[in-house]
């Protein structure tokens, strides 16, 4: 799976993400970090990339305007580092990548 992460998200989100396999691109290495949530989301659709962020409520609204996604994974931030990677973790394994695609999923 491929992965956009936010300019929010924790970079050992994208370790946990690559160590598992997977491609995970942060924001900052295709967008400029100023870049606006609706063009951040544009290019994850557009490269067919689900997105993981911790912006509940703008990309919620999104979402909502561009049904049609790759998928979208809001990230709840918790007290360190290790427990948000164990959520993304415990996502992955009760979803799967069906469950995962095309869907908003939290962790």
């Amino acid at each position: 799976m491929t992965f956009f992460l936010d300019q929010d998200v924790p970079e050992e989100v994208a370790l946990l993400l690559r160590h598992l396999g997977h491609s995970a691109m942060v924001l900052r290495e295709a967008l400029p970090i100023t870049a606006p949530d609706e063009e951040a989301f544009a290019y994850a659709r557009a490269h067919r990339m689900i997105t993981i962020t911790c912006n509940r409520n703008d990309y919620l609204a999104l979402a909502a305007e561009h049904p049609v996604h790759p998928g979208l994974i809001i990230l709840i931030r918790r007290r360190t580092r290790q427990a948000e990677c164990s959520k993304v973790l415990s996502l992955f394994q009760r979803a799967g990548e069906t469950g995962l695609a095309q869907n908003i999923n939290f962790a």
